[in-house]
C-alpha cells in the first residue's frame, strides 16, 4: 500500500509513527512506575536508598549485567540471522533495541518480530519472523527446563499443594499433546504465506548444527546473567539466601511469569506477582521483592528501549543493500524432497 503513497507522505507517515511509539512507550513507562498499586514511586525509591543500591558499585556491576545480558542477545540474533544474510554486530544491536522499542507496547513482545522483519526485504521476512520465532523458543527452552526443576524442588521443599500447581501441570500436558497432534496430524495442511510445514522443517534441517549449539547456549548464558542479577540484588537487599536457594525461587518466579500472556509494559506486574509469592516462602518481605522486580524490568527493559529509541528515529524503511546480496535457505524446487 505504502508503494501508492508520495513520497513526502511516506516520510510524514513514517515520522508520526515514530514518534507515536516513542510518546506510547515513555508515557506507559511513567505510568507504570507512578501509578503502580502494588508500590508507591517513592516508597520504591526510598527502599533503594535505604538499602544502598546506588552505590557506585553496585551501579557499576548491574550496569555491567545488562550490557552483558543484551550484547548475549545481540550475538544471538546476529547469529542466527547469518543463515539469512550476513550483518555486523552493530546492525545485529540496531535491530535489536530498535525492536525492543517498539515491542513494549505488544502482547508478549510480539511487536518485535515484525519490527525485526522491517529491517530486510519483503521476500525474506518470512525467514527473519521463523528465525525470531526460533531464538525466542530457545530462550523459552532455557526457561522451561531451569524453571521446571527450580519448580519442582520449590513444591517438594516446602510441601506446597495448590490448585494453581495442579491446573499448571495440566495444562503444560494438554499443551504438549494438543502439539503433537496438530503436527503429526496437519503436517501438510499447515501452510503461512507458502511456508508450510515440510518446508520448516527442511529449513531447522538446513541450519548448521553449529547455529543451533550457539543460540542454544548463548540463550543459557542470558539466562545466567539476568538470573545472578536478580540473585546479587537479593543480597543487596540484605536476604541471607545462598545462590542455590535463591535459583530455586528466581527458576520458579521466571517460569511461572513465563505462561502468563502479557504486554511487555505490564511484565513488572507479573513477575512481582509471581516473585512475592515464591520468595514468600523463603521469607523474604513482600517490599524488597517488589523493588527487586522493578530494576531488573527498569535495567532489562526500559533501558535498552531508551537507546532503541535512536534507533527507531533513525530507521529507514528500505533496507539499504540491493536484492542480490540476500540468499534463500528455503527454495521451493526443495520443497519437494524434504
Amino acid at each position: 500500500m505504502h508503494r501508492g503513497l508520495s513520497r513526502k507522505t511516506k516520510q510524514f507517515l513514517s515520522s508520526l509513527i515514530k514518534v507515536g511509539i516513542l510518546f506510547g512507550a515513555s508515557y506507559f513507562v511513567y505510568d507504570r512506575l507512578a501509578n503502580n498499586d502494588s508500590l508507591d514511586l517513592r516508597q520504591f525509591l526510598a527502599a533503594l536508598k535505604n538499602n544502598q543500591l546506588f552505590t557506585e558499585k553496585n551501579i557499576l556491576i548491574l550496569l555491567g549485567l545488562t550490557v552483558l545480558n543484551w550484547l548475549l542477545e545481540t550475538l544471538k540474533w546476529k547469529t542466527l540471522v547469518s543463515t539469512v544474510k550476513k550483518i555486523s554486530f552493530r546492525e545485529s544491536l540496531e535491530q535489536s533495541l530498535g525492536a525492543m522499542t517498539a515491542s513494549l507496547m505488544t502482547p508478549n513482545r510480539m511487536g518485535e518480530y515484525g519490527a525485526k522483519a522491517l529491517y530486510f526485504f519483503a521476500r525474506n521476512r518470512p525467514k527473519v519472523l521463523f528465525l525470531n520465532l526460533w531464538g525466542n523458543m530457545m530462550q523459552m527452552l532455557v526457561t522451561l527446563t531451569t524453571g521446571g526443576i527450580g519448580l519442582w524442588v520449590l513444591v517438594n521443599k516446602f510441601q506446597v499443594d495448590i490448585i494453581g500447581y495442579r491446573v499448571l501441570r495440566i495444562a503444560i500436558l494438554a499443551v504438549l499433546v494438543l502439539s503433537l497432534g496438530i503436527l503429526g496430524g496437519s503436517q501438510r495442511k499447515f501452510n503461512i504465506k507458502g511456508y508450510t510445514f515440510a518446508r520448516i522443517k527442511g529449513f531447522v534441517k538446513r541450519m548448521p548444527p553449529r547455529i543451533h549449539i550457539a543460540s542454544l547456549l548463548l540463550s543459557l548464558f542470558r539466562y545466567a546473567v539476568f538470573s545472578y542479577q536478580f540473585f546479587f540484588m537479593l543480597k543487596s537487599f540484605g536476604t541471607e539466601l545462598g545462590y542455590v536457594e535463591a535459583m530455586i525461587g528466581i527458576s520458579s518466579m521466571y517460569l511461572l511469569a513465563s505462561i502468563v500472556p502479557t504486554l511487555t509494559l505490564f511484565d513488572v506486574v507479573i513477575k512481582s506477582t509471581a516473585a512475592v509469592w515464591v520468595f514468600g516462602h523463603f521469607g523474604i518481605d513482600e517490599l524488597s521483592i517488589l523493588c527487586i522486580a522493578t530494576m531488573m524490568w527498569l535495567l532489562n527493559f526500559v533501558l535498552p528501549s531508551i537507546f532503541g529509541g535512536y534507533y527507531v528515529l533513525n530507521f529507514r524503511l528500505d533496507p539499504p543493500h540491493p536484492p542480490d546480496r540476500y540468499r534463500d535457505p528455503l527454495p521451493k524446487e526443495r520443497e519437494t524432497s524434504l
